[in-house]
């Protein structure tokens, strides 16, 4: 991450076992690719031909998702029975050795890289607010705020605990809140609630504190709360750092994390989906492509080079840009205040690109995931980045920081920066 962009009184800490741990990544990974490189000579032309059919089963089980019916059926039992030879021809020939080692090799450097690339952040502590309040969700990520007694706890902290029950309004009991002059708020829930809550905060120039009390809890990973700690997130309030962070909006409906188009959002419109997560989210793979699927609304957007964009299965606009496919780091955002959208469309082939504004038009109205609430909204679908919309509290005993904020963009650039953080170069904890 940016030295600049984490504040002029951000501390990045040094950490020794940071150091220990690049060492050790750089070590497997040179002893993974010396088992490989040992193992195709030696299996010469066994194990090249072992490769060639991996590739081949994996495309035809992805081509296969995208179909329906016997074609479908036909091309993942095809992939299947691939796999499966794969899996006889390296016993048979014996060549599964070096990968096995590889593997396992790969996995404790994947580790160690993990350790290594974790950044800590440590700011100053904002001033502390007089009139403080916490709306919690009782029901939220398997009860876990209940489990934390988090509102004696929210208590002890000189901080107003409101439970949001039933049939509550939960921006009713937000305004309500303010109006009874809090002076910081804070949401204990998922990542709805956080978007609802942190809509309100930014409104109103209000800090705000993510506790970790939903199922997922991405908002609070990208912001570098501890989402194993939510008693201690409650500390953001007492003694915790600030940060500015960016938030997103569609239609004027604010958003933390992302909004998804296409096959997540029309899955989780579906009555079985609640029901059989998997099986609905692939049935509804060739309705998004357009293929011999029911009615479903035609999305018209433009792409990074400025022509109309094809079908696709899914669009997916984030608040920030996502890491994808990276060892360290995939599915987080680096940054959190770099005033963008990351658009993703998934299609044929996987385009990224980064943009302030981006419209999706339709002839009918548009199912919509935004943060993991299902929505119908009416077209155009305008997505917005509001830059520094949010001031954000963390609290001092958290990483304060992205799990990708310091890791590298892909993997060739991994051993060099791993190898910046075993000699202690500057710029690198």
């Amino acid at each position: 991450m940016n030295e600049e962009r984490r504040g002029a009184d951000a501390l990045t800490l040094p950490d020794p076992r940071r150091r220990a741990a690049a060492a050790v990544a750089i070590l497997t990974a040179l002893a993974a690719l010396a088992a490989l490189a040992v193992g195709l000579v030696r299996s010469f032309p066994q194990g090249p031909s072992l490769v060639l059919m991996v590739v081949v089963a994996g495309g035809l089980g992805l081509d296969g998702l995208r179909r329906r019916g016997a074609s479908r059926r036909i091309e993942l039992v095809v992939a299947a029975v691939v796999l499966a030879a794969v899996v006889v021809l390296a016993v048979v020939w014996r060549t599964g050795g070096a990968a096995l080692v590889a593997a396992v090799l790969l996995a404790l450097g994947g580790v160690a890289a993990r350790i290594a690339f974790a950044a800590r952040v440590v700011r100053p502590a904002a001033p502390r607010p007089s009139r403080p309040v916490v709306i919690w969700n009782p029901r939220s990520g398997g009860g876990k705020a209940e489990k934390a007694n988090l509102g004696a706890e929210a208590a002890a902290r000189g901080i107003e605990a409101v439970e949001l029950r039933p049939g509550d309004d939960l921006v009713q009991l937000v305004e309500d809140a303010v109006a009874r002059g809090a002076d910081a708020l804070a949401a204990a829930g998922g990542d709805g609630t956080q978007a609802l809550v942190a809509t309100i905060a930014a409104r109103e120039g209000l800090p705000f504190a993510c506790i970790p009390a939903g199922t997922r809890n991405h908002f609070a990973l990208d912001l570098g709360v501890d989402r194993d700690d939510v008693v201690g997130a409650l500390d953001a309030l007492v003694d915790g750092g600030e940060r500015v962070v960016d938030l997103a909006e569609v239609n004027g409906r604010v958003f933390v994390n992302n909004a998804s188009l296409g096959v997540y959002a029309e899955a989780v419109q579906r009555d079985s989906y609640r029901g059989a997560k998997t099986s609905t989210l692939l049935n509804t793979v060739p309705d998004a492509f357009g293929k011999d699927g029911p009615d479903h609304p035609t999305l018209r957007w433009t792409g990074p080079d400025g022509r109309p964009g094809p079908p696709v299965a899914a669009l997916l606009v984030s608040n920030n840009p996502y890491r994808l496919g990276t060892i360290v780091g995939s599915g987080t955002r680096p940054d959190m205040d770099g005033a963008t959208l990351g658009v993703v469309s998934l299609g044929t082939r996987l385009q990224r690109w980064t943009a302030p504004e981006f419209v999706v038009d339709s002839d009918r109205p548009v199912p919509v995931g935004i943060d993991g609430e299902a929505l119908v909204m009416d077209p155009p679908l305008v997505f917005r980045s509001r830059p520094r919309a949010l001031r954000v509290r963390i609290a001092q005993a958290h990483p304060g920081a992205s799990p990708s904020s310091d890791a590298p963009v892909s993997a060739w650039a991994a051993l060099p920066a791993l190898w910046r953080i075993v000699t202690g170069r500057p710029g690198v904890g």
